[in-house]
C-alpha cells in the first residue's frame, strides 16, 4: 500500500473496536486479497459483519467499502512486492532475516510518518517553539527516551527545555507554566496517564501543547493544541512504543531543523559555543585533572567542615550536661 494509507490504517487501529481491528489487520497483512474481495467474502474472513466493514472503511476516511477496495486496488498495484509480505519476527528467524525485517520495519515507519507529517502542522509546532520561552517535553518509557532527545537538541541551539520522565517533577514543572511556554507530550498510545496529567495541568494554566503520538484520536490529541501523528507497526518482539520510537525521532529531527532554520544566526552560535565547550573538555585532559581534583578537594574540604561542626556540637552539648 501507499505509504499515507497505511499510516491511515495504522493510526486508527487503536481506537477501532476488536472487529475493526480485525479488519485493520487484514487490509495491512494482505491488501491485494482484500482489494479483491468482495464485501461478503471479507465478511467472512474477518468473523465480523457487513456493517462493521462500512463503519471501518468510514473510519479510515472513505464513504464506504467499495471506495476503499479502488483505493487499495490503486495502491497495491504501485506497491514494492516485499510490503505485500507480512514481515512479523518469528522466533526461530534466523539472524540474517532478523537484520532485513527490523531494517524494512524502520524503513517503513519512517516513510509511513513523513508521508503523513503535514508540513503545516510541522510548520505551526516550529512557529510555537521559536516563540516560546521555555519548553517541557513529557514521555515515560521509550517515550521518555525520546522526549530527552527533543529537550537535548533544543537546548543545544538556545532554547531553554527540559524533559520530564518523572510524573511528580512534570506535574511541578507542568503548574508552573503560562501562555509564553509550550508543553509537548509524547506517547505512542496517546492514553499514557504520567503524560495526560501534566499536559492537562500546562494546558490549564494556559501553555500552547503539542502532542506526538500513533493515535491522532486519543485523548492526548484530543487536548493538544497541535498533533503530529508518528507511525510504527506493533508485533511480538516489537511493543507500539519502540516500534514507533524511531518514527518520534524523526519528528523530532525535523522539528529540530525548523526550529534552527527560523533561528539560524542564534542556533548557528549556540551550537558553535556548545561544541567549543565539549571539544575543549574532551580534548583538553589537564582540565578534567583538575575539575576532579577541583571536585575532591571540595568534598574533602566539606567532610571535614562537618565533623569540626558535629565535634563542636558535641562539646557543647557535653557542656550543657
Amino acid at each position: 500500500m501507499a505509504p499515507n494509507l497505511v499510516a491511515s490504517v495504522r493510526a486508527v487501529l487503536p481506537s477501532l473496536t476488536p472487529a475493526g481491528r480485525a479488519i485493520a489487520k487484514l487490509i495491512l497483512d494482505d491488501p491485494a486479497t482484500v482489494a479483491r474481495s468482495t464485501i461478503t467474502e471479507l465478511s467472512a474472513a474477518s468473523g465480523t459483519s457487513q456493517a462493521t466493514i462500512v463503519r471501518t472503511a468510514r473510519a479510515l476516511g472513505f464513504s464506504g467499502y467499495s471506495e476503499l477496495r479502488l483505493a487499495l486496488a490503486a495502491a497495491s498495484a504501485g506497491e514494492r512486492p516485499e510490503r505485500l509480505v507480512p514481515g512479523d519476527l518469528a522466533p526461530d528467524d534466523p539472524l540474517a532475516d532478523v537484520i532485513a525485517k527490523v531494517a524494512r520495519a524502520e524503513s517503513d515507519a519512517l516513510a509511513d510518518t513523513a508521508a503523513q507529517l503535514s508540513p503545516e502542522r510541522l510548520g505551526a509546532v516550529v512557529d510555537a517553539l521559536v516563540e516560546a520561552r521555555r519548553v517541557s517535553v513529557y514521555g515515560v518509557g521509550a517515550s521518555g527516551l525520546v522526549a530527552a532527545d527533543m529537550a537535548q537538541k533544543l537546548m543545544r541551539i538556545g532554547v531553554s527545555s527540559h524533559a520530564f520522565i518523572d510524573v511528580h517533577l512534570a506535574l511541578t514543572g507542568a503548574a508552573l507554566a503560562g501562555p509564553s511556554d509550550v508543553s509537548v507530550g509524547v506517547s505512542c498510545t496517546g492514553e499514557t496517564p504520567d503524560v495526560l496529567e501534566p499536559m492537562w495541568t500546562a494546558r490549564e494554566a494556559g501553555a500552547t501543547t503539542v502532542a506526538i503520538t500513533n493515535n491522532p484520536r486519543s485523548a492526548l490529541a484530543e487536548m493538544a493544541d497541535h498533533v503530529l501523528v508518528s507511525a510504527g507497526r506493533e508485533t511480538a518482539f516489537r511493543p507500539g512504543a519502540l516500534a514507533s520510537r524511531i518514527s518520534q525521532l524523526l519528528i523530532v529531527d525535523c522539528v529540530f531543523v525548523g526550529v534552527a532554520q527560523r533561528t539560524f544566526e542564534a542556533s548557528d552560535g549556540a551550537l558553535r559555543a556548545t561544541r567549543g565547550a565539549l571539544d575543549r573538555f574532551l580534548t583538553d585532559p589537564r582540565r578534567r585533572s583538575r575539575q576532579t581534583s577541583s571536585q575532591a578537594s571540595s568534598a574533602t574540604s566539606s567532610q571535614l567542615d562537618g565533623v569540626v561542626k558535629i565535634n563542636s556540637m558535641t562539646d557543647s552539648i557535653d557542656g550543657k550536661n
